[in-house]
């Protein structure tokens, strides 16, 4: 089978592989197998059945249609949510609570009004251990860390402004800068550029994977578009309607990093018909 074939199954769990020293390392960062969930001790399940294996630093998309289970796979990879059957498991730990190592963005970028884009950046720094008990003695750290942050998502000079001062690919560009600040292992977007027009969206799509490519962090993704899961993930998963079930598992075969142009290509066409077909085909069921 090819590298981008599409197959019906998750993938087996990734063999460990011993590093430089000889010691075995995990090459699964992500692990969910065979996990449930009922919300409030219904008999329905949201999800059910979804086990996949991610690789340390890759980015996997989420798709599916409305109501099919994304967030709540989300709140499961974050520790908001305890399987009712199963285990989920991050960076070789059993999650049993919300995660540290975790930073999110949502599509509405919820900065808070009456702080400044610097001080919206630094608040995770300000709330969470272990950088709270520093804060007051590494606060010039904090804030030259989310000044090189902020410029290189392009908002060098805009510190100081507030929200209302910002345009809406501004804003989600500082909760993208919030959500990396305390430099987390994986960062989960939910439905981050949806709300925005499609230039700004592409250009965000740009900002993003220079991000991860330069950082390696993991990315889980859940979005409803497939051209910017194609776009940006090296893995895409779609999921059935609810209650959400892994339906197929596609491999991008595209190189990263990928340009705008490659946008155009036949090959990003053809993958993007593809999961188009899927998703059809989840509707249709």
């Amino acid at each position: 089978m090819s590298a981008g074939a599409v197959i019906n199954a998750p993938a087996d769990s990734p063999a460990a592989t011993p590093d430089f020293a000889g010691n075995a390392t995990s090459t699964t960062f992500v692990d969910f197998n065979q996990v449930y969930l009922a919300y409030d001790n219904s008999d329905a399940f949201a999800v059910e059945d979804i086990t996949l294996q991610t690789r340390p630093g890759e980015f996997i998309a989420i798709v599916g249609p409305s109501g099919c289970g994304k967030s709540t796979f989300m709140k499961l990879a974050t520790g908001l949510k305890a399987p009712t059957r199963g285990t989920v498991r991050i960076d070789g730990q059993a999650v049993t609570g919300p995660l540290k190592i975790v930073g999110m963005a949502f599509q509405a970028p919820t900065l808070l009004p009456w702080r400044t884009t610097l001080e919206n950046v630094l608040l995770p720094l300000e709330i969470v251990e272990p950088y709270r008990n520093t804060w007051k003695k590494d606060r010039a750290k904090y804030v030259e860390r989310a000044l090189a942050l902020l410029k290189t998502v392009g908002l060098e000079g805009y510190a100081d402004k507030y929200p209302w001062e910002l345009s809406g690919g501004m804003q989600q560009r500082a909760s993208i800068c919030r959500a990396l600040i305390h430099e987390p292992k994986m960062l989960l977007l939910d439905e981050p550029f949806g709300a925005l027009d499609a230039f700004t969206r592409e250009e965000l799509w740009c900002v993003l994977r220079d991000l991860w490519t330069e950082r390696k962090f993991n990315v889980i993704l859940v979005t409803h578009d497939l051209r910017e899961a194609a776009f940006l993930a090296d893995t895409i998963y779609v999921m059935s309607k609810r209650p959400g079930r892994i339906v197929a598992r596609r491999e991008n075969p595209l190189p990263q990093p990928r340009d705008l142009d490659t946008t155009y290509t036949e090959p990003f066409s053809a993958l993007v018909h593809e999961l188009r077909e899927h998703i059809g085909r989840v509707r249709s069921t």
